[in-house]
């Protein structure tokens, strides 16, 4: 079997050299009249330069991978001798060897043969006398152009890149970038092997990202096919870069790879701090739940795995949190500290207010409660100041994002430092799940537009206290703290509301009706 090759070129290098059949096919060498004796898998050997030489001990003075030429003008004369000739080659590790007949042998010698096939070297004859120089000037030709192209290949990949890095493109743009450039799927995962970001093909997200940290551990470790790189500068590491197989490139996959590590990696230096991959690897798993932009459950389960959100035999929960300053970080924190996993999402409420969408994962065995949920605020740094609303609880990805929307539909409803869990109002679920009937709507629209423009123009509250009202239904009292007015100003709203939507606030029908009309406008 051949040797270790004292030339060892790149993988990048090796794809840009032209293969022992590309320079057969070549016209100076059809000229020939080749044939073939030795060939099959062995003719896409990559050629690096062409050798031409009569000398018996010529192995010595290669390099490897080269397509040797000769008549074999001084090969030895025994059967052994030419049997050592062609060992000494394979171990010298040549891509071909080229035998003209005519000069020395009418016919290949048989010792030549049976040693090349022995050995593993293709080996071909020439049944038309050629010149020699011309069969090189050929190949050489053209391994000087696959070389150029790879070369340019590699500057225009390198611009591209540092081009983005440059702009401060985010890291998914630059994740982007590279999966259009290798043609697969490429994911910027952490150093725990959680998928950050990853840029994989519509419908193919549950082969690509499924059992992702053990598939990912194993290719650090053995390779399995994957291209990992490191992304890191000055002495620290934020990830990897991952590559799955896919077609060759003209300045080599890993060359491409490196670029858009080099990219990630100066995009990380200049970040400030702010870590821009937690923010993006957030929305990439939160904003698809929330708009329904996945192509089957299970690859939306594969891809929340993936980034660390546990599905299977999980029981999933969506929060929103209203108010104070929490980030986060500090809830996905709480989340570990109560033995689940989350995801933390800052999105526009249904009002336009600023809402954190939690995505929550715990066992199957410790359902969320409100133990659990009181610890929450305690681990915010302004907790009193937020208000926490509970999705009903799911069990697959589909439920998880009704829960989601619940969560989101009812963020207005708990006031600071309270807690709503959806499960427990009916009524709020009810209309979370009619929130796109139009006719829902058009009611809320059509019992409230009076208060809803008066407020617009006076910059009013009366919503407000509408809403306190009908939220203590009873308790004058109660409602006017919740609505933070004196006793005697809570009436005269109440008298105005009552005025402009000309009806009665103590009729038990029309407070039902109010109260939806006012659930409908946070839906």
């Amino acid at each position: 079997m051949p040797g270790t090759l004292t030339h060892r070129p790149s993988r990048a290098a090796l794809a840009a050299l032209p293969s022992v059949i590309e320079l057969l096919e070549d016209p100076a060498f059809r000229a020939g009249r080749p044939e073939v004796l030795v060939g099959g898998d062995l003719l896409d050997a990559p050629v690096r330069w062409i050798h031409t030489s009569e000398r018996s001990d010529i192995a010595r003075m290669l390099d490897g991978r080269e397509l040797l030429l000769s008549m074999g003008t001084a090969w030895p004369e025994d059967d052994a001798g030419l049997t050592a000739l062609v060992e000494s080659l394979a171990e010298a590790g040549i891509a071909a060897l080229v035998l003209e007949l005519g000069t020395r042998y009418p016919t290949p010698p048989p010792a030549v043969l049976e040693s090349a096939r022995h050995h593993g070297i293709a080996f071909i004859v020439l049944h038309r006398e050629v010149r020699f120089v011309t069969l090189t000037e050929a190949g050489h030709s053209r391994i000087i152009a696959g070389q150029m192209t790879a070369l340019r290949a590699r500057d225009e990949v390198r611009e591209v890149f540092t081009s983005l890095a440059l702009r401060g493109a985010p890291a998914d743009h630059v994740v982007r970038e590279l999966a259009r450039a290798l043609g697969a799927p490429v994911v910027l995962e952490s150093l725990a092997h959680e998928a950050l970001i990853a840029e994989v093909p519509v419908g193919n997200e549950a082969n690509v990202l499924a059992d992702w940290e053990r598939r990912s551990r194993s290719a650090h470790r053995d390779g399995d096919r994957w291209l990992v790189v490191p992304v890191d500068a000055r002495g620290k590491r934020w990830g990897f870069l991952v590559a799955l197989p896919g077609p060759e490139h003209p300045a080599g996959r890993r060359n491409v790879l490196l670029q858009g590590a080099i990219a990630l990696a100066l995009g990380r230096l200049a970040d400030g701090g702010r870590d821009e991959w937690a923010t993006l690897a957030r929305r990439h798993v939160l904003d698809p739940l929330l708009a329904g932009r996945f192509a089957t459950s299970e690859a939306m389960a594969a891809r929340l795995e993936a980034a660390g959100v546990p599905v299977t035999d999980r029981l999933l929960y969506g929060i929103a949190l209203r108010g104070g300053e929490p980030t986060a970080a500090q809830i996905e924190s709480w989340a570990l500290g109560v033995g689940a996993r989350a995801r933390a999402l800052p999105v526009p409420g249904r009002s336009g207010a600023p809402v954190i969408v939690v995505l929550l994962s715990l066992p199957a065995h410790r359902p969320l409660d409100d133990a659990a949920l009181a610890s929450l605020p305690r681990a915010l740094s302004d907790g009193a100041r937020v208000a926490i609303t509970v999705g009903r609880e799911a069990r697959d990805v589909d439920a998880a994002t009704l829960s989601l929307h619940e969560a989101l539909d009812n963020a207005r409803e708990p006031a600071p430092g309270e807690v709503l869990w959806v499960e427990r109002r009916p009524l709020s679920r009810l209309l979370s799940s009619l929130r796109d009937d139009h006719r829902l709507l058009d009611h809320g629209e059509r019992m409230l537009a009076p208060i809803v423009e008066h407020d617009q123009r006076t910059d009013g509250d009366l919503q407000r206290v509408l809403r306190a009202a009908l939220s203590h239904p009873g308790n004058r009292t109660a409602a006017a703290r919740a609505a933070h007015l004196s006793r005697s100003v809570f009436y005269q709203r109440l008298e105005l509301i009552q005025s402009l939507l000309g009806v009665d606030l103590e009729d038990g029908e029309t407070q039902t009706a109010l109260h939806i009309a006012l659930l409908s406008r946070h839906q």
